[in-house]
């Protein structure tokens, strides 16, 4: 089944005003909507509301982070976001980035990946109904086993950047989702991952203003590309030198000299932008060179983005 997903809630519209709009994606072709958490909404409650509007769509969270709910807590959480969708719910979790786990969160950002594959196979055993009382290498559970577990599986899928946890994501979980990389580069993603399902959230600019989304992407590239485990993903895709005079800009303090440092082509290849049907049709290339969920994620024109969002549904 090819699928085309979309990222909800959109940028500043109330997560209440999404129903006419959810209510029509299936129908227009869509087969996923998926949530993101960083300062905004939480990943969960919307899908709840989602879920209540449609009856075809598949939702799932890209990503929660598993640092900051306890092991239990999201194992709950997924539990009843499965059984308010019907079954119809996959659970992205990863180890999200230092500011949101211990500047926002006052938590220890430690030992990323080991908590990442801990969190996997606690919560495949808890969310099989098992009795869970077992000793990992970042934490402990004694004796948890969730009252109402899902009546089916719930596919768990993990946030990976580079081999390990693509590896990790092909050899234990359902698969894996990423983001900021180029159509290009996913053939090297899909190499390391096997055939397990590969999502990608795409970040869509529709305008053919090509100067204004060129300065938007700068501005999200230099913020986003400049954490480290997205400078090493793009160091391991080979964009390091393009990119290392942001990185020494940005070091240095200066903001604006790292977001202009970007070059255009890197812009071009990481933020799709342009015309509805030429920004629908770099997506598909996404889904073409070996993506089997892309995940498109509106960035705001200061157009409709309910209409931007059905006119990017995909096409026969």
């Amino acid at each position: 089944m090819a699928r085309w997903g979309i990222t909800l809630p959109l940028i500043g519209v109330p997560v209440l005003e999404h129903r006419a709009l959810v209510s029509e994606l299936a129908g227009l072709g869509y087969t996923d909507v998926w949530s993101a958490e960083t300062t905004g909404t939480d990943a969960f409650t919307p899908l709840a509301l989602a879920a209540q509007w449609s009856s075809e769509l598949r939702f799932g969270t890209a990503i929660a982070p598993v640092y900051t709910r306890g092991p239990a807590t999201l194992a709950m959480t997924a539990a009843t976001l499965a059984e308010v969708t019907g079954g119809r719910f996959v659970l992205g979790i990863g180890s999200s980035s230092p500011a949101i786990v211990q500047r926002w969160n006052a938590i220890p950002f430690e030992e990323p990946f080991k908590r990442t594959r801990d969190t996997l196979r606690f919560l495949k055993a808890a969310l099989a109904g098992e009795k869970v009382s077992a000793d990992y290498d970042t934490f402990s559970v004694k004796g948890f086993k969730l009252e109402r577990p899902p009546a089916e599986k719930v596919p768990i899928m993990l946030a990976a950047l580079r081999p390990n946890m693509l590896r990790l994501a092909g050899r234990e979980a359902d698969g894996a989702i990423t983001n900021w990389l180029a159509a290009s580069d996913v053939p090297k993603v899909r190499e390391e991952l096997g055939e397990a399902e590969l999502a990608a959230r795409i970040f869509v600019c529709p305008t053919e203003d090509a100067d204004a989304a060129r300065a938007l992407g700068r501005m999200l590239i230099s913020t986003y590309l400049t954490v480290p485990a997205y400078a090493a993903f793009h160091d391991w895709l080979g964009r390091g030198e393009a990119l290392r005079p942001m990185h020494e800009a940005w070091a240095a303090g200066d903001r604006k000299a790292a977001s202009k440092a970007i070059p255009d082509e890197v812009v071009d290849a990481l933020v799709v932008h342009g015309s509805l049907d030429h920004c629908r049709s770099r997506v598909a290339e996404y889904q073409a060179n070996g993506v089997d969920t892309p995940i498109i994620a509106l960035l705001p024109t200061g157009g409709d983005q309910a209409e931007q969002a059905r006119a990017l549904a995909p096409r026969e």
